[in-house]
């Protein structure tokens, strides 16, 4: 049986709480309350998530559910599409159809072309190679698609001095090469060709401004 003395002591205690309660100017101590209860739960949700962002980063970039992410697809600047379901890239049954310029800068990929002032679209058949080289007057940005094809960019903070991803022939992907980096595609399907898209942001009036052949171990592809 509780103690009558205990229960009093403790009514006596509350008894100043719960006439404040009770008054009309309680209603803005307990709204503020609250909100300082909200305000400090959003804040330790947001701190949670940024920890664990920071600890898989390749979540937090390109984040898009339809992309393919890969081990070394943000070593290469590139990132890539399943063009067999709706993405990004392919809207409807008829196909898939984009921008280049506004698919890299959506896909968080800088240092690409700015503006297609120059473009080129090409084809790699089996074996043969495009590319093996560094523009120092322009950015460019790709887009590459048709047969499994090797894209490699350069990029000192990798051991090689490059890295270099394999894009599925059934995928269309974007990647962008900053002004002085070095880029190489090389078809290696058995069969299929490769199809690309390159532009550039600034014309090229000679190949002073290139440099040539810069893997010595692509040189026995066909250029």
């Amino acid at each position: 049986m509780a103690n009558p003395r205990r229960v009093l002591i403790e009514n006596n205690r509350l008894s100043p709480l719960i006439n404040l309660l009770k008054k009309p100017q309680a209603f803005p101590l307990l709204l503020s309350f609250f909100l300082l209860l909200t305000w400090i739960s959003l804040r330790v949700q947001h701190s949670s998530h940024f920890v664990s962002s920071s600890s898989n980063p390749k979540t937090t970039v390109k984040s898009n559910p339809d992309l393919e992410i890969h081990d070394d697809d943000d070593k290469v600047n590139l990132v890539r599409f399943d063009s067999s379901s709706l993405s990004p890239v392919r809207k409807d049954d008829r196909g898939w159809l984009l921008d280049p310029i506004i698919l890299a800068r959506n896909s968080q990929l800088n240092g690409g072309a700015a503006s297609c002032l120059s473009i080129h679209v090409g084809e790699i058949r089996p074996g043969g190679l495009r590319g093996n080289h560094r523009h120092h007057t322009c950015n460019e940005t790709f887009v590459i698609w048709g047969a499994r094809t090797k894209f490699r960019l350069e990029n000192p903070k990798v051991e090689k001095g490059y890295a270099e991803v394999v894009i599925g022939e059934d995928e269309v992907a974007v990647a962008v090469s900053p002004s002085g980096t070095a880029h190489a595609l090389v078809n290696v399907d058995p069969v299929r060709s490769t199809f690309f898209i390159g532009c550039q942001d600034s014309t090229m009036h000679n190949s002073s401004t290139s440099d040539y052949k810069v893997w010595k171990d692509l040189l026995s592809k066909v250029g």
